[in-house]
């Protein structure tokens, strides 16, 4: 098929429904309209190419080479609309079967090194290769850090603007981790959630901060758990929390974390809010990442806190 605007399209699949209709079956739960009107056009543009059929009308039928458009489509929309990279060579084949396809307001990405220029001094520090980070206890040191996430001109707790500012970033994460569940076919229980987690805020350019910390130092549990081993595991992103779990050990501790993290995005829609929530015994205002059903109870004690200079203390920063 040769070079397909969006009227062309409109006009083909108007004059065969039947292709309209196996069209819409491809479309992802989580794509809007626009998303989808170009990546229908990718597809539609592109199945001669893999020897899918030139007739008018025509559906094709499923196996390897549809399975091979699909996917192509899907990281050529990833990158378009999400900003996601992929190696030279499929950047480069995707690129050229995109060829002609015109989107209007296209969205405009950084680079990771701008972002991460730019967010160096508000991301909680974080080491290791799956960059997770274990709290160290507090030194005392006659220099005074300096500030992490917070506002220079507060002295505790989240801006009252964070969560506006932070919306549209986890609008773009919500996306992501849907289309990444979609795939995989839901929370199975095989499925890596901390690996499924990490690679989605990767694509968004961002960096997912990890604290563990050993259970048996966390004050103010149940007599019965505090003589148990493991490890507890808090998740943020961009200072937001995301999610707690725990685990005999830090990996599967950090995949629990990761698995109630991701529950989170299974709803309509996630929300950033500022809410109440405890740290070493004291109730402070952290920055949560919310799913939209109503909560009954309250949320676990927080491990870091990246609104208080002690925070920064804590890291070691």
């Amino acid at each position: 098929m040769a070079r397909m605007s969006e009227q062309t399209v409109e006009d083909y699949l108007y004059q065969n429904p039947q292709v309209r209709q196996w069209a819409e079956s491809l479309r992802g739960i989580c794509e809007t309209v626009k998303q989808w009107n170009a990546r229908r056009t990718f597809i539609l543009q592109n199945m001669d190419r893999l020897g899918l059929g030139t007739e008018p009308g025509l559906i094709p039928e499923p196996g390897p080479k549809l399975d091979q458009l699909l996917a192509l489509s899907m990281v050529w929309a990833n990158h378009v609309f999400m900003g996601c990279r992929y190696p030279d060579s499929v950047m480069e084949r995707v690129l050229k079967m995109a060829e002609g396809i015109e989107i209007r307001d296209a969205p405009q990405f950084t680079t990771r090194d701008q972002l991460m220029f730019r967010n160096k001094r508000t991301l909680p520090p974080s080491t290791g290769e799956d960059s997770c980070v274990k709290r160290p206890k507090p030194e005392t040191s006659d220099s005074s850090p300096a500030p992490a996430t917070f506002n220079t001109h507060q002295k505790c707790g989240p801006s009252p603007q964070a969560p506006v500012l932070l919306q549209p970033f986890f609008n773009r994460l919500y996306k992501a981790v849907c289309w990444r569940l979609v795939s995989a076919g839901g929370l199975g229980p095989n499925l890596d959630h901390f690996e499924v987690l990490r690679v989605c805020v990767e694509s968004c350019k961002e960096v997912l901060s990890c604290v563990l910390v050993p259970l048996k130092e966390i004050t103010g549990l149940p007599a019965g758990r505090a003589q148990k081993e493991g490890h507890v595991c808090e998740l943020r992103c961009q200072g937001a929390y995301l999610g707690t779990g725990y685990g005999r050990d830090e990996a599967a501790a950090r995949a629990m974390a990761s698995k109630e993290a991701l529950k989170v995005f299974q709803g309509r829609k996630v929300v950033v809010k500022i809410c109440r929530r405890k740290f070493k015994g004291r109730e402070v205002d952290d920055l949560m990442l919310l799913d939209d059903q109503p909560r009954s109870q309250g949320f676990p004690p927080a491990l870091s806190y990246p609104f208080s200079p002690e925070y920064s203390e804590e890291s070691g920063s």
